[in-house]
């Protein structure tokens, strides 16, 4: 077990995860980098909202918002958010990820982050009867508005049972 995963099992006891998830990132050294910051953290870590400021801190040679820090804002959000919700009862990791620039951004950028709870049943009734699936989820910075579309991520990510991934594993010889 990691620290952070040791932290996050103490603090989610204490604070709850919905607050662990939202400071826990906004502190986090690695997370602070990418400029981004988590907005606002729905009960039950269903939706998530992010802010990638337009700043000195994040401004390319053009002066538009870096691409480093639009994909490093983004990228750790779904593998967590669904480690989270489905309470590290299953592998959960970042397979590839995929990003399209759309316009420079020289405003400040939003990402939302929505799993319903019909997807989380569908992930669990998938994992059970296949053992392992490829997740794609999908996320755009906007303005705050959300009229003006400036990048498109797609990851994707790995799930499996931990009795599958264990046995694939072994098969390996790992």
């Amino acid at each position: 077990m990691t620290i952070y995963q040791t932290l996050a099992n103490i603090g989610s006891k204490l604070i709850g995860p919905e607050k662990l998830f939202k400071y826990g990132f906004n502190l986090s050294p690695m997370y602070r980098r990418s400029t981004g910051r988590i907005q606002s953290v729905s009960e039950g870590l269903s939706e998530i909202t992010i802010k990638i400021p337009h700043s000195y801190k994040n401004k390319n040679y053009v002066g538009s918002i870096f691409g480093g820090s639009m994909f490093s804002a983004v990228d750790p959000i779904p593998m967590i958010q669904l480690m989270t919700i489905l309470e590290n009862k299953y592998i959960v990791w970042d397979k590839s990820a995929e990003i399209r620039f759309k316009a420079p951004a020289r405003e400040d950028l939003y990402a939302h982050f929505v799993i319903t709870a019909e997807e989380i049943q569908d992930i669990k009734s998938r994992l059970e009867s296949s053992g392992e699936l490829e997740l794609i989820k999908k996320t755009v910075l906007t303005n705050h508005a959300k009229d003006k579309v400036y990048c498109e991520v797609s990851k994707t990510i790995y799930l499996a049972t931990k009795a599958h991934f264990k046995e694939k594993q072994a098969k390996r010889g790992r």
